[in-house]
């Protein structure tokens, strides 16, 4: 009776009590793992009676509307509330008031249709309500030019090289990038995350694994802004992140000295300014940082936030407000680390949109945090605290895969009124045209793992997916925004649809676009997404034709036997020829087929490939552009492959003045300027 009453609480709150196996087969989730999961949603559930308080407590839940809750709605659509009928004041956003009535329908009352979008509140006896309509679809390419066929690049920042090298990519080498990209024609600049990270561990740069989505990584911070170009040039093709952190970390310490001491600097005046007003979230991350210092200095072997001295693991403790006071210069420093990254991102977004982009930078925001991180301590209960995500076993993955990473809390959520998700969104757009979400699908599902458990002993647990859509589709209109959904994986029932209909766009990336064993050709590509040669995840273009990403996988083990081997080099001998076809049939390749290890005019007819399918948008990897055969990441890997550590062999303005960058550049923008792309 326990186990059947676990089951029907888990269901009730989202989680999937089963889930479909890589053959098709259902697999129950064990009660040790909705055990939990339940936990982390703020619900016991360790015997009968806990079972029943929880089941009395989310019937309670649905018969309130607790003050200040954020409900949301479509423009022009009629609301249904859990309150009482009766008269009530509608306040929108502009300021403009209005009295209306709430009309009894099915036991519930109907809010007339609001057909202005935005955050409104709705005031009834002593009571108010946040109403979040939001429009019908998020800003899209076509609000950007009728017909859109745009096209840009995209950059992993800490690979960028600029005039001065200080060991990785900053934001000024971003605004150069974006300048030098936008003068070739380009509407946009897809960029890797720019998260905050541990400034207390200079091990962690993963950009996808951060300590905050809502704080700014200050490494990509230029202190040369303040105290002129580091005189030092780093040297060769990887980045020592270690050393490299360390000489960045003194610059700006250096820099943050000089500007107390010239307080009427405008950056000082500028910096000042920032203090007052920069968002809670900042200040809190700038605390963070000073606190993790500080016991990581005591305690090297404490590392999570949870195992710190109680008192500051609150983060709106009184102990917390005190360590601020006394530390105030340490989180001034941290805080100035912020202000110095947030000017460097909106001067970079100034330079792509004064070089003629339309779009500008699009952001990337990571599926989750680091539960040890700022964002974890900051909002604990929007937090699954004690779940980390992934992946359940597939056919690539027997095993299953933790991210080793934790997110949003769907119950936390909707109880603290999406200020989390809000934040997190409003800072990827805050200087940008556009944002690329890691794992769209964890808008409506996410494959949650308790701590300790193996990725197999995960459950699905569900998202509020139309509350989220209706929110990003809001910020999305008020930004001027464009959202792009990494869909590349498993998708719930009837998931692409729904993002197609709301303007998020998915990725359709050349290896992937085949039907059987034939790859597609460019007019029967989706046009509501964007086209790529590849991403950071996958092989680049030459790497993939040399078979440089097979060699590397089979030097590390990832290849299984020497049957496996086998296969995976026979298989991409037939997969070349193929595609070489494909590029015969679309016209991008006009000549025989290339060796392979002769990849430059496979390289030349994939990017005429890609940029003649029909999707609205166009995006070639910078590494794809200059023919490299590294990617960025292997999944599956740490230390075994040079994660996030390759630079681009050349600078900036070398980059854009290489004769096989310049042509292939001509040749993908006069590529997405015919109407209609290919076969018209």
């Amino acid at each position: 009776m326990t186990d059947a009453a676990l089951r029907e609480l888990a269901a009730e709150v989202g989680i999937a009590t089963a889930w479909r196996d890589a053959f098709g087969q259902f697999q129950d989730v064990s009660v040790g793992t909705l055990r939990a999961v339940l936990a982390a949603l703020g619900f016991a559930a360790g015997n009968t009676a806990e079972i029943r308080e929880a089941e009395a407590a989310l019937r309670a839940g649905r018969q309130s509307a607790a003050p200040g809750r954020l409900v949301t709605a479509d423009c022009g659509a009629a609301l249904l509330l859990r309150l009482p009928p009766g008269r009530a004041r509608l306040r929108l956003e502009s300021g403009e008031t209005s009295e209306i009535t709430l009309t009894a329908r099915e036991g519930l009352a109907e809010v007339p249709a609001i057909d202005v979008p935005g955050y409104h509140r709705l005031e009834f006896a002593d009571r108010e309500l946040t109403l979040a309509v939001a429009p019908s679809r998020g800003f899209s390419p076509g609000d950007v030019a009728p017909n859109p066929r745009l096209w840009g690049l995209a950059a992993q920042v800490y690979a960028l090289r600029g005039q001065r090298d200080g060991g990785f990519g900053m934001f000024t080498d971003l605004a150069e990038f974006a300048t030098g990209a936008g003068r070739a024609g380009a509407d946009m600049l897809a960029i890797s995350p720019v998260h905050a990270q541990f400034a207390a561990d200079m091990t962690r740069f993963t950009p996808y694994s951060p300590s905050s989505r809502v704080a700014l990584n200050p490494l990509h911070a230029d202190p040369g802004a303040v105290i002129g170009p580091d005189p030092t040039t780093a040297q060769g093709n990887r980045i020592d992140w270690a050393s490299a952190q360390l000489r960045h970390r003194h610059r700006l310490r250096a820099a943050f000295t000089w500007l107390r001491a010239h307080p009427a600097h405008p950056l000082a005046v500028a910096f000042a300014r920032f203090g007052i007003e920069a968002a809670p979230e900042l200040r809190q991350h700038a605390i963070f940082e000073a606190l993790h210092a500080q016991v990581r200095a005591q305690s090297p072997d404490i590392w999570q936030w949870r195992d710190w001295p109680a008192p500051w693991r609150d983060a709106n403790s009184e102990a917390v407000r005190v360590f601020a006071a006394e530390h105030a210069e340490e989180v001034a420093f941290h805080l100035f680390g912020q202000f110095l990254a947030w000017h460097g991102l909106a001067r970079a977004q100034d330079a792509a949109r004064a070089a003629g982009m339309r779009i500008g930078l699009i952001t990337d925001l990571a599926v989750g945090a680091d539960g040890s991180g700022s964002d974890a301590w900051a909002r604990p209960d929007q937090t699954l605290i004690g779940l980390s995500i992934g992946a359940p076993p597939d056919l690539l993955n027997a095993l299953g895969q933790d991210w080793g990473l934790t997110a949003f809390s769907p119950t936390g959520l909707a109880r603290h009124g999406y200020d989390g998700f809000l934040a997190m969104l409003r800072a990827a757009l805050r200087h940008a045209g556009g944002v690329r979400m890691d794992h769209v699908m964890g808008l409506a599902r996410l494959w949650v793992i308790p701590e300790g458990a193996g990725p197999r002993e995960g459950a699905y647990l569900h998202y509020p997916m139309q509350d989220l859509l209706r929110l990003l589709a809001l910020e999305s209109h008020r930004h001027r925004a464009i959202v792009l959904g990494e869909d590349l994986g498993t998708l719930p029932d009837g998931f692409q649809p729904v993002l197609t209909a709301r303007q998020v766009l998915g990725l359709r990336v050349l290896w992937f676009e085949q039907e059987g064993e034939t790859f597609r050709a460019p007019q029967h590509w989706a046009s509501a997404a964007c086209a790529m040669t590849s991403t950071h995840d996958l092989a680049t273009l030459a790497g993939w034709w040399r078979e440089h990403d097979l060699e590397v996988r089979r030097d590390i083990g990832l290849l299984g036997d020497d049957a496996g081997i086998w296969y995976a080099h026979e298989n991409r001998a037939r997969e070349r020829g193929r595609l070489w076809r494909a590029f015969e049939q679309s016209g991008a390749a006009t000549t025989p087929m290339p060796a392979p290890d002769d990849p430059a005019p496979m390289v030349d007819a994939a990017i005429a490939h890609v940029g003649r399918t029909t999707c609205q948008l166009a995006l070639l990897p910078a590494e794809d552009a200059l023919g490299l055969t590294d990617q960025p990441n292997l999944p599956g890997t740490t230390h075994e492959h040079p994660n996030w550590c390759q630079r681009l062999p050349t600078n900036v303005a070398r980059f854009f003045a290489d004769p096989d960058v310049t042509r292939r550049l001509a040749a993908f923008a006069a590529t997405r300027a015919r109407e209609g792309g290919a076969g018209t």
